[in-house]
């Protein structure tokens, strides 16, 4: 369960009076966990064969595929979010990710009162990272600063007080790809196992299984605080 607590409102207080309550709205939204396999044989004569540890590159196969797994569930959640930059002209769905779509999702989350505290994110497509890359105001660090062009050995980087990071996994409906703009707090990813690796030998087969697992869910908490821009693609 991820608690969400609106907006409380401070008032004054006379002296030797009681304080006053926010009455804040309280609720909980509920965060389904999900178990995952990944596994795989490796027969005992086939190992002989190769000269890598083929157990090593199973167990990271299966490793990655719960990650991208991982990814899944919380786009899932992002994909339930309602609130969208959208209008006419630069704003439609017929043109990929504009400086003007990036601003409306941005004024739209300041109008919402979402946190600038450094735990925004953005999330888009590669077609649309390549579209972010034509902004001057994206691209040049005479703009944003050396210190917040693509980090050493990632893509990703700070632009708008926010992290952005190109994914190749988001949601694409037809010539459109859904990216976000979104607070870390407004999507919960809950995990109950991360992933472990079991490996064991099975003498009637003759062959090492590499099992992969985990135990995860994700769900969107607070609607208010994500932000889609549909991209033409």
């Amino acid at each position: 369960l991820f608690p969400r607590v609106g907006r409380g409102t401070a008032q004054p207080k006379l002296r030797n009076a009681a304080v006053p309550v926010m009455n804040l709205d309280y609720s909980m939204r509920e965060c389904f966990l999900q178990d995952y396999y990944a596994g795989e044989w490796i027969d005992k004569l086939d190992e002989i064969k190769s000269s890598i540890d083929e157990r090593a590159v199973v167990a990271a196969a299966g490793a990655y595929a719960l990650g991208r797994r991982t990814d899944e569930l919380i786009i899932a959640a992002l994909d339930t979010a309602t609130i969208e930059a959208t209008g006419t002209g630069p704003l439609a769905d017929t043109v990929g990710l504009t400086k003007e779509k990036v601003l409306k999702a941005f004024e739209t989350l300041g109008e919402n009162d979402v946190p600038d505290d450094g735990q925004r994110y953005a999330v888009v497509g590669w077609k649309q990272w390549s579209d972010l890359l034509q902004i001057e105001e994206f691209a040049n660090s005479a703009y944003i600063g050396e210190n917040e062009l693509p980090w050493k050995g990632t893509q990703a980087k700070r632009w708008l007080g926010a992290t952005w990071m190109p994914h190749s996994g988001l949601t694409q409906s037809g010539a459109v790809r859904f990216c976000y703009f979104y607070h870390k707090t407004a999507v919960g990813h809950a995990v109950a196992q991360e992933v472990v690796t079991d490996i064991t030998w099975h003498g009637d087969r003759a062959a090492w299984f590499v099992n992969n697992m985990m135990s995860q869910g994700a769900v969107l908490i607070d609607n208010q605080g994500v932000v889609r821009m549909r991209c033409a693609e």
